[in-house]
C-alpha cells in the first residue's frame, strides 16, 4: 500500500475539519508573514532614514529621551534649544567641512498636520543634493516663500503658484522638489530667517547636521563641540542604535502576537490528529493485523502533519502578502508609523521569507503530530479493533 495515497485520502476523508485545520495554520502563518514583514521594514525604513540624513554627527540640546533621537530621524518637531551662533562656531572647528542648521516646526496644510523645516537654502540644497522638479529655488536667505517636498505636492493636489497660510499670512509656494524617498517628501521647507521671524522664534535652531573629514577622529570633533556649549553630540550610528532600541520593543509585541497564532494552530493540528487516531482505530488494527509495523504508523500520521504545515505555510503566506498589500495603507495611517515617514509597511515577495514560512510551517506541524503520531504507533492490532 502507497503510504502517500493513504495520507491523501485519509486528510481529504474529512473535508470540513481539513479545512478547518488548514485555516487556523493559514491564518497563524498569515499573522506571522504579515507582522514579521512590518517590524523588518520598520527597521529598514528607520536605516534609511539615518543614511538620507547625511551627516557623520548631530548636536543636540541635552536630553535623554530617546525619542528625541527619532524626531531627529523623522524631521518631526523639536524644540528651538540652538543659538544659532553656535552653528558658524561648529563650523569654524578644523576637519568640519559643514554644519547645517534645522528648525524643525508644527504646521499644516489643507487642516493636515505637516512638519515645516527653516532651513539655510543653500547650504540645505549642497548638504542633502536636492533637485527640483518644479518651479525655482529660494533665490535669497529671506525669501517670503515655501518649497514643499515631492509627496506634499501629490497629496494635496498643490504646485508652484499656490499658497500656504502661516500664522494667518499667505505664502507662495515656488518650487517642488523631486522625489528624495525619504522625510523630504512630507516636508515643507522655508528659509530659516523667515521661519524664524513667522513663529517669533528668536535666533534659535532644533538641532545641527555636522559633516567631517576623517570619521576617524569622530572623538576629537566631539570634545570640540562640547567645549564650545553644553550639548549632546550623536554619531549618526549612535543616532540609529537609539532609535532601533526602541522598535526592538515594538518587533518584541509584533512577534509575541505572531506566536500566540502559531500556538493557537498548533494546538489545532493536535487536535486534528488525536480525533483521527480514534476514529480511524479500526483501520490501524487491520494496518497493524496485515504486518505493518509501528514505525509505519507513525510516518503515516507524521506526513498528514508535515502535509497540514505545507499546504497551510503556502496558503499563509500568499494570504499574509494579499492582507498586507490591502491593509498597508491603513496601518500606515497609524501614529507611530506616521512618524517614521510613512515606510512601506507591505510584504515585499522574496524567496528566502518564502522558505522560511514553509520551513517554520512544517516543523511546527510535525512537532504538533509527534504525540498523536506516538499515541497512534502505540496502539496493538487487538486494542485498535476491540475499542472500535
Amino acid at each position: 500500500m502507497n503510504i502517500l495515497k493513504l495520507v491523501s485520502k485519509n486528510i481529504l476523508r474529512r473535508k470540513g475539519r481539513f479545512v478547518f485545520t488548514l485555516l487556523g495554520i493559514t491564518i497563524g502563518m498569515a499573522a506571522f508573514v504579515a507582522l514579521l514583514s512590518m517590524g523588518n521594514n520598520l527597521r529598514s525604513e528607520v536605516s534609511h532614514q539615518a543614511d538620507a540624513l547625511g551627516a557623520n554627527l548631530i548636536v543636540m540640546a541635552r536630553a535623554d529621551c530617546p525619542f528625541i533621537n527619532m524626531a531627529v530621524l523623522t524631521g518631526d518637531h523639536l524644540p528651538e534649544s540652538i543659538p544659532r551662533e553656535i552653528v558658524g562656531q561648529i563650523a569654524a572647528i578644523d576637519g568640519i567641512t559643514g554644519a547645517v542648521p534645522y528648525l524643525t516646526l508644527a504646521s499644516s496644510v489643507q487642516e493636515t498636520p505637516v512638519t515645516l523645516i527653516g532651513i539655510l537654502p543653500d547650504e540645505m540644497k549642497a548638504h542633502r543634493e536636492w533637485s527640483v522638479a518644479e518651479g525655482i529655488y529660494f533665490a535669497d536667505v529671506n525669501e517670503q516663500s515655501i518649497i514643499i517636498g515631492n509627496s506634499i505636492s501629490v497629496r494635496f493636489e498643490m504646485g508652484v503658484g499656490d499658497v500656504i497660510t502661516l500664522r494667518g499670512q499667505d505664502y507662495p509656494i515656488v518650487a517642488v522638489l523631486d522625489e528624495t524617498n525619504s522625510n523630504d517628501d512630507i516636508a515643507i521647507f522655508m528659509p530659516l530667517n523667515t521661519a524664524q521671524e513667522v513663529f517669533g522664534l528668536g535666533d534659535y535652531v532644533s538641532f545641527i547636521a555636522v559633516t567631517v573629514d576623517d570619521v576617524t577622529q569622530t572623538d576629537r570633533y566631539i570634545s570640540a563641540i562640547t567645549n564650545i556649549a553644553n550639548l549632546s553630540v550623536s554619531t549618526n550610528e549612535e543616532l540609529l542604535n537609539s532609535v532601533l532600541m526602541i522598535l526592538g520593543s515594538l518587533e518584541i509585541t509584533l512577534q509575541l502576537i505572531a506566536s500566540v497564532a502559531l500556538i493557537a494552530a498548533a494546538f489545532g493540528i493536535i487536535n486534528t490528529m488525536m480525533t483521527a487516531i480514534y476514529e480511524r482505530r479500526r483501520e490501524i488494527g487491520i494496518l497493524r493485523a496485515m504486518g505493518g509495523k509501528s514505525n509505519v504508523i507513525f510516518r503515516v500520521f507524521i506526513l498528514e502533519s508535515g502535509l497540514y504545515g505545507l499546504l497551510g505555510g503556502l496558503l499563509g503566506f500568499a494570504v499574509g502578502f494579499v492582507v498586507s498589500r490591502l491593509a498597508a495603507p491603513l496601518i500606515q495611517q497609524n501614529e507611530f508609523v506616521a512618524v517614521l515617514g510613512t515606510p512601506d509597511t507591505a510584504v515585499t515577495f522574496s524567496f528566502s521569507l518564502l522558505f522560511i514560512v514553509l520551513g517554520l510551517s512544517v516543523l511546527i506541524s510535525i512537532v504538533s503530530g509527534l504525540y498523536p503520531a506516538f499515541k497512534a504507533s502505540r496502539l496493538t492490532p487487538m486494542e485498535a479493533i476491540r475499542n472500535v
